[in-house]
């Protein structure tokens, strides 16, 4: 039976595995006790075979964890956790009076804490990462920018390998071949233990899962052991969640422990990076952490002081078609020689850090040597990430929306050809850290000859403001002798698009930049269809460009 036919149809939110064996409520308190949480149990209940922290998810037999929440308690959404057939209720103090009157056959524990202590709890409950070691070989990348990349790579290099692969990221959860659904772009940890073992239990033999400062700050991924942790970078983004870079990156930090690592590959390329060394060394122990630098093949002549026998460097990078063929080197002699036709030289880094965090897994050198010689291996399709829809004007979709990330995305794209000139169109997301807006706008300003500022998502926070603070910064670049010629503030996006391409010529290149693969855009509480590449698609069409053929189908009645 394949993957996809025994998945079945369901969600992140509501996909269990079959043979989770069922608990007691004294052995859950007898468990969380002996692990730290104390927890007294009030009331037995029946056996418990699962976990959640909606009342909305709960199936017969589960523990319904009934947290404090900004806006309510759980605790007061009891009453359909039992009629949805909850065996028992786990809560705080303050949820115990809430509650109300249980039915006699429901149990109740109680424990404070609760959100640190349902990710262990829900890994003993699904039996996540057995001690047999049967569990999926567990790969988790975090850093600002390149998640989703080299999580894709990851995996398809674990394909040519010889693996069925699972992944969680924020495009998309896939178990092999087939999306599940979702609800969130970072499971809660009930639902990340859950499908670690419903993929386990149907032949999922290795997974990687994109890990977010969020879903650390939020416990998501806490009782998951990860065989290799691999950290990217780590530039300006979500300061209006951590308020400062150090606080921003002691979250990401958080990932490069005993209790979640087994093993570490740190791209140390700047001082976060460095940083980010540090701290996983002193966590983890130095033997359990690589280092990985690839700023030296590209024009820095000095080795970093800090490598060693088990780091590596990447020494070799040549341009090959749009992309890269590169050559990472360990301080004891080993090599890894790989190419990557994704466009940009940050590609090269995200494929690095994949071939090295699958080397350090263990896998057979020689094996994974062979894999890596071939182009398509570290070349997979990654939706919205630089995703290339047209040549003549070369036309691509990126999700880049952060100051660094865009900055990257407008330097890969320079045209070769001298009539050449760099367009770009982006806004900034409403509802987000204000400070990079500015900032945004001059980058654009400094590497793009034409800049159309548009909307990104809104969400509840009006459009125009935004786009001015992202203009202001875009014009004072200008004043000051940057590269941009025109800047242009249009809304809708879609007509911002169309401008562009109006615009363009056959030399040119267009970066449409901070939506990548979302296909809907939130104004004011109301998703709109939008999806770049179909806009993209479109107006090259309209204006008698080609289409690459992987993107003609999004073309509809324009096609005709």
């Amino acid at each position: 039976m394949s993957t996809e036919e025994s998945i079945g149809s369901g969600t992140a939110q509501s996909l269990r595995p079959s043979t989770v064996e069922g608990k007691s409520a004294t052995e859950i308190a007898w468990w969380l006790n002996e692990h730290g949480f104390a927890t007294e149990l009030v009331r037995e209940g029946t056996t418990i075979g699962g976990i959640t922290m909606d009342s909305r998810e709960v199936q017969p037999g589960d523990l319904y964890v009934a947290l404090p929440g900004a806006k309510s308690h759980g605790a007061q959404f009891a009453d359909l956790a039992v009629s949805s057939g909850a065996a028992a209720l786990l809560t705080d103090r303050a949820g115990v009076d809430l509650v109300g009157e249980l039915p006699g056959e429901v149990g109740l524990l109680v424990s404070e804490n609760l959100r640190e202590l349902v990710g262990p709890l829900s890994a003993v409950i699904y039996n996540s990462q057995p001690q047999d070691g049967s569990a999926p070989t567990l790969f988790a990348v975090t850093g600002t920018n390149g998640k989703t990349t080299t999580t894709y790579m990851i995996n398809s290099i674990m394909q040519k390998l010889g693996h069925t692969t699972g992944l969680i990221g924020t495009i998309e959860i896939l178990a092999g071949s087939q999306p599940i659904p979702s609800k969130l772009t970072t499971p809660e940890s009930p639902h990340v233990h859950s499908l670690i073992s419903l993929m386990s239990e149907r032949g999922i033999s290795s997974m990687a899962m994109e890990v977010s400062s969020h879903a650390l700050d939020y416990h998501r991924v806490d009782g998951v052991r990860y065989d290799v942790s691999g950290f990217t970078n780590l530039t300006q983004d979500h300061l209006d969640l951590h308020g400062t870079m150090e606080s921003y990156c002691a979250s990401k930090a958080a990932l490069f422990t005993p209790e979640k690592s087994r093993r570490a590959v740190i791209c140390a390329d700047d001082s976060w990076g460095q940083t980010m060394l540090d701290r996983a060394r002193t966590a983890m122990g130095a033997e359990n952490v690589v280092a990985l630098t690839t700023h030296f093949g590209r024009g820095v002549q000095e080795l970093p002081a800090h490598l060693g026998r088990q780091d590596w460097v990447l020494t070799e990078v040549e341009r090959e078609g749009i992309g890269h063929r590169f050559t990472v080197v360990r301080g004891d002699g080993a090599r890894i020689e790989s190419s990557t036709q994704l466009p940009a030289d940050f590609n090269v880094s995200n494929a690095a850090l994949a071939a090295v965090m699958v080397y350090e897994s263990g896998q057979n050198t020689a094996d994974l040597a062979a894999r890596l010689a071939e182009a398509e291996t570290l070349t997979p399709v990654v939706p919205g990430r630089m995703q290339l829809i047209g040549t003549a004007p070369t036309a691509i979709v990126d999700f880049a929306h952060n100051p660094d990330a865009l900055q990257r995305a407008l330097e890969a794209i320079d045209p070769a050809h001298e009539d050449g000139r760099v367009m770009i169109v982006f806004g900034a997301t409403g509802e987000r850290d204000q400070l990079k807006r500015p900032i945004m706008g001059e980058i654009a300003a400094r590497h793009a000859d034409v800049v159309i500022i548009t909307d990104d998502d809104p969400h509840d926070e009006a459009p125009e403001p935004i786009r001015a603070a992202v203009e202001a910064g875009a014009r004072d670049a200008q004043k000051d002798g940057a590269r941009a010629a025109e800047i242009l503030n249009l809304a809708p996006r879609a007509a911002a698009i169309e401008k562009a391409i109006d615009l363009a010529g056959p030399h040119d290149s267009i970066l449409v930049a901070g939506r990548g693969h979302e296909v809907a855009q939130e104004v004011a509480g109301v998703n709109l269809d939008l999806d770049d590449r179909v806009e993209v698609a479109r107006a090259l069409a309209h204006h008698g460009f080609e289409v690459l053929p992987a993107y003609r189908s999004m073309l509809g009645d324009a096609s005709a």
